[in-house]
């Protein structure tokens, strides 16, 4: 006996109610497959998470990683990072890419930081976006990953699997993170951004994703779709 093809989902015509009973489902899924997946940069205090979030741009974190033990090393606090030489910082951060610029962006944010807030990151999403150079996304990452408030950050992973899976149309980031916001409860956003992350670079690669591996298939538009679980 034939087995009959999974249905496909048309994503456009799709009710917010089943669309959010389809997002819990994936975000369900994706706790039992990576129940510990978190952020892949090392850091011990929110200004460490925010240097490496800086540093990560178009880098990765296994890189990132590699850089920052010396760099903290040497400059513990904004204080010290925004007096440091600039040709000293630039040695110790070359091999994450486009040091002058990511040296100039640091030591700005340090120098705020030292002299606004008392040496310490802020815990706002208005205060962290005020900081030279600070988008949604880097403030999202240091709120939900250090402070462990809720927050959804949208980086090139999640831009594309929300997308993939139809959880948005939309291509802005700002955007699909309120579309996010919408689907899921706020004590789960943090976690799901990151194993969407972690799912994105190890499974739903930008080319040639593993769908055969995917244990989000059964609720992907791009295969078929069934809504309970």
């Amino acid at each position: 006996m034939k087995r009959a093809p999974a249905r496909r989902l048309n994503v456009a015509r799709e009710s917010p109610t089943a669309r959010k009973t389809r997002a819990r489902a994936i975000a369900r899924a994706l706790a039992r497959a990576y129940p510990d997946a978190w952020c892949a940069l090392h850091y011990r205090t929110p200004w460490e998470l925010l240097v490496a979030t800086i540093l990560s741009a178009q880098c990765t974190d296994a890189m990132v990683n590699q850089v920052t033990p010396a760099l903290f090393a040497e400059f513990p606090s904004p204080a010290a990072l925004a007096a440091a030489p600039a040709a000293r910082v630039e040695e110790l951060i070359k091999r994450t890419g486009f040091f002058r610029q990511k040296t100039k962006s640091i030591q700005a944010t340090a120098r705020v930081i030292a002299e606004r807030h008392g040496g310490e990151v802020p815990d706002t999403m208005e205060a962290l976006t005020e900081l030279p150079g600070i988008g949604r996304k880097t403030a999202n990452v240091v709120l939900g990953t250090a402070f462990g408030q809720p927050a959804i950050f949208v980086d090139t992973h999640v831009r594309r699997l929300a997308n993939r899976l139809g959880l948005t149309v939309e291509d802005d980031p700002d955007k699909i993170e309120r579309d996010l916001q919408v689907l899921l409860p706020p004590k789960e956003w943090t976690a799901f951004a990151h194993r969407l992350i972690h799912h994105g670079r190890r499974v739903c690669v930008a080319r040639k994703p593993r769908c055969g591996a995917c244990p989000l298939l059964r609720w992907c538009p791009q295969i078929g779709v069934k809504v309970s679980a």
